[in-house]
C-alpha cells in the first residue's frame, strides 16, 4: 500500500469475511464496548492512517485505536528497528523481580527495553522535576498507582471532577463520573467528592466561582475557616487537562490557575491523567503542558502501549513491595515499542506537525460550519490533533459515525454527543483533506435524512 496514493475504497461494510469473525467472536466474548463491526485484517495492507480490513475494504483511521496506536499502522521507523531485534522467548518477564538488559550499556543498549522507557519518561516530565517512573500494564494501573502513591503519603480523601473517565478497574471506576453504566452497582472508594470541570467561560462562572469565602468550589470546601473539608486528610486531585470519554472537554486556563493556587496553599497533590491525552496528542507531550498548572503525578499508557506512573522521588513510597507487578516492567517489545514512539515524535519534530495539522484541521471543520455545510454541528473543540466534533443531538452523531463509517472513515463517539478525531501524528494533509471530505459528506447525508 502506497501511502501517498492510498485512499478508503469502501465495498460491503460489515462484508461476509467480517460477519462470521464477529459472530464467531461472540460466542466466546463476554459483552463489551465494541463500536462497529470492522474486523482488521492484521496480516494485510496498512500505512499511516490507512488499514485493510478482513473483507479487503480499505479504511481510514482517525481514532488511532483510542490513541494506543499513535503513529498509526506500520510506521517504518518502528518497524525497522523492531524487525532489526530478533525476538526472545520469554518476551514478557517478572520485571519488578529481575532486570532486563538490551546488551550493551545501560545509556547505549543495543536494543531498548523498560529502563530506557524510563529513562525517556524523566526526560519528558523534567519540567515537573519529575524523576520516578513505576511501569505498569495498562492506563487504568497506572491510574490506580498514582492514586495508591498519593493516599501513602496521607489522607484519605480526593477530588475528581464531573465528566471524568480513569478507568475500569475498582479504584479508577471510583473516580469516574461520565456515565452511570461504568460504576453502577459496584464497590466504591469512600471519601471522593466530585466537583464541576469547567471548559468554557460561562461554565468557569457559573459553575466553578462562587460568592463563597474561597472563590470556587474547592476553595469554599477547603477553606480553613468555614470549609468542610480539612485540607490534610485530602490524598489528590485527579483530573484529565482534556476530558476524553466525558466528551472532548478543555480544561479551562482560569480553571487550571486556581487548582495551581490551591495546590501551593494546601500542598495539595495534582494527578494529571494523560492516559489519552498524552505522547504528544495535543501538540505538547502532556496535554497539562498546555495549563498553568503543576502535576504531582501523571499517569500515562495507550501510546507508550505500557502503563507508566510518573512522580518525583518524594511522593514514591521507598517501602519494598509496596507498589509491585509481575509484567510491570517486563513486557520487553511493548516498552520498546513505547521508547520508540517517543524517539520518532523528537526526531521527526511531531510534536510541531501535531499543532499545525491540528489547526487545519479544525480550521476546515470550522468553515464547514460557518459555510452551513454541516448541519447540526454545534461545536468543534480540542487541542492539537484530540479534536471532538459536537452535535445537536445523539441521534446525529450517532448517524454521522455510522454514515463515515460506511464510507470506510473510522471516528469514534464520547461524551453524550460528541464524535472524536484522533489522525495519527504524523497525519499528512491530503490524509486530513480524505477524512474531512468523507466526514462532511456523511453529515450533509444525516442532515438530508433528518
Amino acid at each position: 500500500m502506497d501511502r501517498a496514493t492510498a485512499e478508503p475504497r469502501v465495498d460491503t461494510l460489515p462484508g461476509e469475511r467480517a460477519r462470521e469473525w464477529v459472530d464467531y467472536h461472540h460466542q466466546l466474548s463476554a459483552p463489551s464496548t465494541y463500536v462497529y463491526e470492522f474486523v482488521w485484517d492484521a496480516g494485510g495492507e496498512a500505512v499511516g492512517p490507512f488499514c485493510t480490513d478482513v473483507d479487503g475494504n480499505v479504511l481510514l483511521d482517525f481514532t488511532s485505536h483510542v490513541a494506543a496506536a499513535p503513529l498509526g499502522y506500520n510506521n517504518p521507523t518502528i518497524r525497522e528497528k523492531l524487525r532489526a531485534f530478533d525476538p526472545v522467548d520469554p518476551e514478557k518477564i517478572a520485571g519488578q523481580d529481575f532486570y532486563v538488559s538490551g546488551g550493551g550499556p545501560p545509556d547505549d543498549p543495543d536494543f531498548p527495553g523498560p529502563t530506557q522507557l524510563m529513562d525517556r519518561l524523566v526526560a519528558v516530565a523534567d519540567r515537573y522535576d519529575m524523576d520516578r517512573v513505576f511501569l505498569s500494564n495498562s492506563g487504568a494501573e497506572a491510574v490506580e498507582n498514582a492514586i495508591k502513591i498519593c493516599y501513602a503519603a496521607g489522607g484519605h480523601r480526593a477530588f475528581t471532577f464531573d465528566g471524568a473517565f480513569h478507568g475500569r478497574t475498582l479504584g479508577a471506576l471510583s473516580l469516574n463520573r461520565s456515565k452511570a453504566v461504568h460504576r453502577s452497582g459496584f464497590p466504591e472508594i469512600p471519601g471522593v467528592v466530585s466537583v464541576s470541570y469547567p471548559s468554557t467561560d460561562e461554565a468557569y462562572e457559573t459553575r466553578w466561582l462562587t460568592d463563597g469565602p474561597g472563590g470556587n468550589v474547592v476553595a469554599d470546601a477547603l477553606h480553613p475557616d468555614r470549609g468542610v473539608i480539612d485540607p490534610d486528610e485530602v490524598a489528590y486531585l485527579i483530573l484529565e487537562p482534556i476530558q476524553g470519554e466525558g466528551g472532548y472537554r478543555v480544561a479551562h486556563p482560569e480553571f487550571a490557575r486556581d487548582l495551581e493556587a490551591l495546590r501551593e496553599a494546601y500542598d495539595l497533590r495534582i494527578i494529571a491523567d494523560e492516559i489519552q491525552s498524552g505522547v504528544g496528542r495535543t501538540g505538547e507531550f502532556w496535554a497539562v503542558d498546555h495549563l498553568d498548572l503543576t502535576p504531582d503525578v501523571i499517569a500515562s499508557g495507550k501510546g507508550l502501549r505500557v502503563g507508566a506512573t510518573i512522580s518525583r522521588s518524594d511522593v514514591f513510597p521507598t517501602d519494598r513491595g509496596r507498589l509491585s507487578s509481575t509484567w510491570g516492567a517486563g513486557d520487553l517489545l511493548a516498552a520498546m515499542a513505547g521508547v520508540l514512539t517517543i524517539d520518532v515524535i523528537h526526531e521527526e519534530n511531531l510534536l510541531a506537525t501535531v499543532r499545525e495539522r491540528g489547526r487545519q484541521l479544525r480550521a476546515r471543520l470550522e468553515d464547514a460550519v460557518d459555510d452551513g455545510d454541516a448541519p447540526g454541528v454545534v461545536d468543534v473543540r480540542g487541542r492539537g490533533l484530540m479534536l471532538g466534533v459536537e452535535f445537536d443531538t445523539k441521534a446525529r452523531r450517532d448517524d454521522v459515525l455510522e454514515g463515515a463509517f460506511n464510507r470506510g472513515l473510522l471516528t469514534l463517539g464520547c461524551g453524550y454527543k460528541t464524535l472524536r478525531l484522533l489522525p495519527p501524528l504524523d497525519v499528512t494533509e491530503r490524509e486530513l483533506r480524505l477524512g474531512v471530505e468523507v466526514l462532511l459528506e456523511a453529515i450533509e447525508a444525516v442532515g438530508d435524512a433528518a
